[in-house]
């Protein structure tokens, strides 16, 4: 076992945190605010900026929820500090994407019609070429959803290898038909 939920998580300058009575945590930095409410059997400390989760006792399912919430913890003050990225590819001759406006991204990938996706609250897009995407955010959950929600629309082929993949992705690629 790892026992994540052991180790403290450093709070860096400029991120503030909230605890309330009932375990929501409230996480506020530079790239945002984020909220979380948590298992009340699990206790959340903060002293001399650092976060300390501890539990009451070892049961199979506390000791899971130790761990968890650590790890969600941790996910939101780098979220709030740093931020999160997912960098999409898009591969296809004719393929690509761009902005309509602040709130809809436009995917030109094969089909008649463009598909429109619309853009969260809470995440920002950027297509530095119109064959990627860069989708920020504070929320590692919503950041993530949404990259896969993209490679949906059009997920990479074998044969060829057309579509929208994530940039440290492999995709295997197989032999087409031969004739006899």
């Amino acid at each position: 076992m790892s026992r994540i939920g052991n180790h403290s998580i450093q709070v860096p300058a400029g991120v503030t945190l909230e605890i309330a009575k009932n375990n929501h945590v409230t996480v506020k930095g530079p790239k945002g605010q984020l909220g979380f409410t948590f298992d009340k059997n699990i206790g959340i400390k903060l002293e001399n900026n650092e976060i300390s989760v501890t539990r009451p006792n070892d049961s199979l399912r506390i000791k899971a929820l130790h761990g968890t919430t650590r790890a969600l913890l941790n996910n939101m003050v780098i979220g709030v500090s740093e931020g999160y990225t997912k960098v999409l590819e898009i591969k296809g001759v004719g393929y690509r994407a761009q902005l309509k406006d602040a709130k809809t991204l436009v995917l030109n990938v094969g089909y008649s019609n463009p598909v429109e996706m619309t853009i969260p609250e809470g995440l920002t897009i950027e297509i530095p070429k119109n064959t990627e995407v860069h989708v920020k955010g504070a929320d590692k959950q919503m950041v993530g959803e949404f990259a896969a929600n993209v490679r949906k629309v059009r997920q990479p082929e074998p044969y060829l290898g057309k579509g929208i993949r994530y940039r440290d992705e492999h995709v295997r690629r197989k032999e087409g038909k031969t004739a006899k």
